[in-house]
């Protein structure tokens, strides 16, 4: 049944009725001819000069009201603009004038109140607060306890659960009873706990201390607390101290923060807040009585330590009298381990509340270092017997505390100060704990200026436990900061170096000498480094226990070193790479200097140095990619890896790119974006060779440009995604044919034509399934429009590609509820029209297409009105399967769809073609499944062109097409 017969009996007419009439359609042409230069001057927008005044559209715009607002910003311009205007206010100026909710909550505050914020908040400003730039404690805790474990049992004292009576009375008879329980038997010791049950134990009391207090139960609140500080006493499982004490000052922290907001919303007067800085004369005397009356409950407690620790809270009259009084409160503590970390929570605290007050600072420094001999004592000597610790472990666990109290008396400390720290130090036998503290805590730049002393001084310090190397490795963090004196330089690093080969595993040691600058060390003395490195940590496999270290050593090379034509000119460069033989930290390693090389490579490069070294480093992630590696993974392996490929360029040396590029192939085939990246790249290439040469179209020439095309055609099989495989098919053999390769663009369309019944019904994409028709629809769009320019091939026949196309759109198994097929029939008449003219809209520099070849010949007219038609016939035979009640809309969308394209492509004055349109507008609204507006504005642009030179067919159509209205 031929198309217009269809469309009849869908409109329900009989074929009768139709005579013979479409027996002729085929000897009658259906394409318009089309001038498309005339077309494109007509569809011009027409220019008109603008006087845009004052106008810019980056110049802010100024909205005014003539209606006066209340709170309207002082000085704005009015407007003389009707009322009217105003409704055509920008949204967003409102927030400019003054007039959102938090500008009027602002302006009705109390003008009192606005003054003492701001006063507030320039006392504040102007007070030696603790800026950003100090690292806080919160910081230190993680690393504290993943530092200092123990295997060891440990226990902890735990107080009998009572609760207080709600009566007022009741509440003040058992205080006193409660407060003596601290001491006496109310307490039982929980034994031999792990150290994940020790912490356990922890969280609960400072659970159960905010449930005590939440409760209005706050003598039970203070028992916890004095039950913690006691723990502080205990130093039977010594090595994990440090994590105790700040496990318990957790608890500490949580009291003092609760009994403060306690006191400080006692001192709100009329809704009016004390200051940040207020003084003691601003607080109330209910706040004054409640504060002492909390020192004095802790007064009443007999042991030092419970009594000392919860007395830091920070509400006090005086605190430049109560810092020096608690830091002598100390003296009393006989263990030195518990006394340094007793000053360290004192300075804590104090440089939360007086930062300002340096003296206490230095008193609590100064007094550990006059009982720093303590260290040596026999009681402490003893004490390590007993518990089996070495002097060396037992001194690393006076670091945190050290370094903590060190850290605060160097913050923002004049370099003067750090002079008496030295001398200080000296007096001491140059101990290498307190050394190496001072090099922590102090300014990178004070120490880096100050190089030779401090060799000078770890030359001679007492080593006592505490390693030089590690002085070492603190010296070097500083100068991997800051540049030591230029004449220093080599000596510093000849001075560390004597020490650090002595030692037979100083990887810790190497990182900061590594490379501190690129204007400190050479590329000799780092190959120095790295030489003595491979040396140490290759006997018995020592560089397995090393990873960390190493890399850190990578990555401080690549950090100052961003020329790698000098980078892999380093003799020792890559056998130090050969280290990691671990597969995963050999694949962090290559990825962190190819994040380097994409970062700071600025100029593309062909050094032989660089392409072999990043080749081996490549080839390397690529090699770690198997069956378990996560797409995630190989998405940021192929970029690295793409982005380095991206960045070789050999100039106009073609052959010698091409070559890389087959190379890179070889290497790199099991990552499908990086295959993908090297097909574009040789499209490139050969675009690129035909830019370069034109005009000079030699045999070698022609021969380079079908090896890239002969590369691609091989390489895209291999890919696993059938639309990358579709979309590369139809780039590479665009470019061929740029290239007057045409044999070769041909095999790729062919390719493509093949590949078509293979698309799947459903696709992943990112992870999700799909179902494939958008993209296979998008794919033919892009398709048909380069057919256009492909000349027929002299032994296949008239438009063989297109035919063979079409016969596999027929076949290919479309789902039940898409019109994909139509649409993509729709656009082959489109293409088909397009053929049809005598010129066509664009062409391929140097081919001939078929406008050219065939000249308007008659007989391939011909050719394509059949194809037209049986095109037409397969799209009214889908329209006459959408009958049914549930796919009527769909029909009516398909059949103005279809009236469009035979509006814009067709040559409706051929009649049977024009009764076909008016059927179709007519089919689009039979069953008021149109939407009128549309409809509408179809109709009144065919008015407009029938007032066109050679449209005034369009009259009659215009006439022919009725408007149905919805009633």
């Amino acid at each position: 049944m031929f198309g217009l017969q269809v469309l009849m009996w869908l409109m329900g007419y009989s074929p009768e009725q139709t005579g013979n009439e479409s027996l002729t359609w085929s000897q009658e042409k259906h394409a318009r001819s089309r001038n498309y230069v005339s077309e494109s001057e007509v569809c011009k927008l027409e220019s008109v000069p603008l006087d845009f005044g004052d106008y810019h559209p980056l110049k802010p715009i100024t909205v005014t009201e003539s209606k006066t607002k209340k709170m309207n910003r002082k000085g704005s311009t009015s407007s003389t603009s009707s009322s009217s205007s105003s409704s055509m206010m920008d949204p967003l100026s409102s927030v400019l004038d003054g007039t959102d909710p938090l500008s009027l909550f602002a302006a009705a505050a109390d003008p009192v109140t606005t003054t003492d914020s701001t006063r507030k908040k320039r006392d504040k400003d102007d007070s030696s607060a603790v800026g950003s730039d100090f690292e806080p404690w919160s910081s230190k805790r993680g690393d504290i306890l993943a530092r200092y474990t123990t295997t060891e049992k440990l226990s902890i004292v735990s107080g009998k659960t009572t609760t207080t009576g709600s009566a007022v009375s009741e509440k003040v008879r058992t205080r006193l009873e409660e407060l003596d329980d601290l001491e006496e038997g109310s307490q039982k010791e929980l034994l031999n706990l792990t150290q994940q049950d020790y912490m356990n134990r922890i969280e609960e009391l400072n659970q159960s201390l905010k449930d005590a207090w939440s409760s209005d139960q706050k003598v039970k609140a203070l028992k916890i607390v004095i039950q913690c500080s006691k723990l502080l006493s205990d130093t039977t499982v010594i090595q994990f101290y440090p994590s105790k004490f700040v496990l318990i000052t957790d608890i500490l922290d949580t009291f003092g923060k609760l009994v403060y907001e306690r006191i400080l919303s006692m001192c709100v007067e009329n809704r009016v807040s004390l200051p940040d800085n207020f003084s003691p004369e601003s607080v109330n005397d209910t706040a004054k009585e409640t504060c002492l009356n909390w020192f004095f409950k802790i007064a009443s407690i007999r042991e030092l330590i419970p009594r000392l620790y919860p007395c830091q809270v920070r509400l006090s009259e005086g605190i430049s009298e109560c810092l020096p009084r608690l830091t002598s409160m100390i003296r009393g503590i006989g263990d030195p381990l518990v006394a340094v970390y007793a000053r360290a929570y004192l300075c804590r605290v104090g440089m939360e509340v007086a930062p300002q007050l340096k003296e206490s600072l230095n008193k609590n420094f100064f007094d550990f270092l006059l009982t720093f001999k303590q260290i040596h004592g026999d009681t402490v000597q003893n004490q390590l017997v007993v518990q089996c610790v070495e002097i060396p472990l037992y001194l690393t666990l006076y670091s945190p505390a050290i370094d903590w109290i060190l850290q605060c008396i160097a913050y923002r400390a004049p370099e003067v100060l750090l002079t008496e720290m030295m001398e200080r130090c000296k007096k001491l036998g140059n101990n290498a704990l307190l050394l190496n503290s001072v090099m922590s805590a102090f300014r990178a730049e004070f120490i880096a200026a100050r190089s030779m002393d401090f060799i000078g001084m770890i030359k001679e310090c007492d080593e006592s436990g505490f390693p030089k190397h590690l002085l070492f490795r603190s010296l070097g963090l500083n100068l991997a900061l800051a540049d030591p004196p230029e004449s220093d330089r080599l000596q510093i690093l000849n001075e560390a170096w004597k020490v650090i080969t002595k030692l037979k595993n100083p990887q810790v040691s190497y990182c900061p000498f590594c490379l501190p600058s690129e204007s400190v060390f050479r590329k000799r003395e780092v190959n120095t480094v790295l030489a003595d490195v491979i040396k140490h940590m290759t006997p018995d496999r020592a560089f397995e226990d090393a990873y960390p270290q190493l890399q850190s050593i990578i990555q401080k090379v690549i950090t100052y070193i961003h020329d790698f034509s000098l980078l892999f000119s380093v003799e020792k460069f890559l056998p130090f790479l050969d280290m990691f033989q671990k597969e995963n930290v050999r694949v962090e390693v290559c990825k962190c200097i190819m994040e380097s090389f994409i970062k700071h490579q600025q100029e593309s490069t062909k050094d032989p140095v660089i392409l072999n070294a990043l080749l081996h480093i490549c080839k390397t992630m690529h090699d770690s990619v198997n069956a378990l590696t996560l797409e995630d993974e190989k998405r940021m392996l192929a970029a690295l890896i793409n982005g380095f490929i991206k960045m070789v360029s050999f100039g106009r040396d073609f052959e010698q790119q091409l070559s890389f590029y087959v190379e890179a192939r070889s290497m790199f085939c099991n990552l499908e974006p990086v295959l993908v990246q090297l097909i574009h790249s040789v499209n490139q290439l050969a675009m690129e060779t035909r830019k370069v040469m034109r005009g000079n179209h030699s045999r070698k020439t022609a021969a380079f440009v079908r090896a890239c095309v002969a590369f691609c055609f091989i390489t895209i099989p291999s890919l696993n995604s059938i639309f990358t495989r579709l979309n590369l098919y139809l780039h590479s053999g665009q470019v061929a044919l740029a290239n007057q390769c045409l044999s070769q663009a041909d095999a790729f369309f062919k390719a493509a034509v093949s590949l078509v019944p293979e698309v799947p019904k459903m696709i992943s994409v990112d992870g999700k399934m799909r179902p494939s028709d958008a993209f296979l629809l998008e794919f033919l769009c892009n398709f048909f429009s380069t057919l256009l320019v492909v000349p027929d091939h002299p032994e296949q026949g008239v438009l063989f590609l297109v035919r063979g196309l079409l016969n596999v759109i027929q076949d290919y198994t479309w789902e039940d509820n898409s019109d994909d097929k139509v649409r993509i029939y729709t656009n082959v008449l489109h293409l088909l029209s397009a053929m049809a003219q005598e010129a066509y809209i664009y062409r391929v520099d140097k081919v001939d297409s078929n406008d050219s070849l065939y000249g308007g010949d008659s007989k391939f007219l011909a050719e394509i009105n059949k194809l037209c038609e049986t095109v037409i016939a397969q799209i009214l035979d889908h329209l006459k399967t959408l009958g049914k009640e549930e796919t009527l809309k769909r029909q009516s969308q398909l059949a103005l769809y279809f009236f469009n394209t035979i509006l814009a492509h067709g040559d409706l004055r051929n009649n049977k073609l024009n009764q076909l349109s008016v059927n179709l507008w007519n089919l689009a609204q039979k069953h008021g499944f149109a939407d009128t507006k549309t409809m509408v504005k179809t109709l009144e642009y065919i008015k407009r062109r029938s007032k066109q030179p050679e449209m005034s067919h369009f009259t009659d159509l215009a006439l022919r097409l009725p408007l149905q209205s919805r009633t």
